[in-house]
């Protein structure tokens, strides 16, 4: 299954929300414990507060763990992954929903479309990339779902200093910087995200092909 195109800069679609919160982390576990520990707190916090998890759709790593402790507390996932990395990220086959799409824009495209808020744990460059583009997003006001960060051990730090350091050189508007939630408590900050997030019954969305 694919994601639906996104409309033409300016147009405005009816998204219908299912109380989803959309994880972006690593496809490996890391370095230190505490990641697995947290993304696991996440998963059941997601499922024990009623919340789906929408997410890459891998079985390994960060993204595995996430998953699967929202399924062993009863919770429903999505998994949107692209058919280039099905191999590579080892596809999760006991989710609620797994739509398996053409590439990289349409599985962000879908994730997004499904999602009431984001949150981003540790991972590595396509982690980054995902925050960054949705966080361009929001400063572009083409969406107002809250974006948090889990800042779990410190991994987070020099990123966020590298926030405050643009900001400080004014490339950053101090309001960009203020769109995000840092936290290191992944319950607290699971539940943050979901209340505070701004999705409502519609939004506006770019075509990234033209843009």
């Amino acid at each position: 299954m694919t994601a639906a195109p996104w409309p033409r800069l300016g147009e405005t679609t009816t998204i219908i929300m299912e109380n989803n919160l959309c994880i972006y982390c690593g496809s490996a576990a890391g370095a230190d414990a505490r990641f697995a520990e947290a993304a696991e707190i996440v998963g059941r916090a997601i499922a024990g507060h009623g919340y789906g998890l929408v997410y890459g759709g891998g079985c390994v790593g960060l993204m595995g763990i996430v998953a699967d402790a929202v399924l062993a507390h009863g919770g429903r996932v999505i998994g949107v992954i692209p058919e280039a990395l099905v191999a590579r990220e080892v596809m999760h086959r006991g989710l609620t929903e797994l739509h398996v799409v053409r590439d990289m824009h349409e599985r962000k495209a879908m994730m997004a479309d499904r999602s009431n808020a984001f949150l981003t744990l540790p991972g590595g460059i396509g982690t980054f990339e995902e925050f960054f583009e949705t966080l361009s997003w929001a400063t572009l006001g083409l969406h107002h779902k809250t974006m948090g960060v889990l800042n779990v051990a410190g991994y987070f730090d020099p990123l966020i200093a590298l926030l405050d350091h643009a900001v400080s050189q004014q490339f950053v508007r101090p309001e960009n910087r203020k769109l995000l939630l840092v936290s290191a408590d992944p319950e607290t900050l699971v539940v943050d995200v979901m209340r505070q997030s701004g999705g409502g019954s519609s939004r506006q969305k770019i075509d990234l092909d033209s843009a």
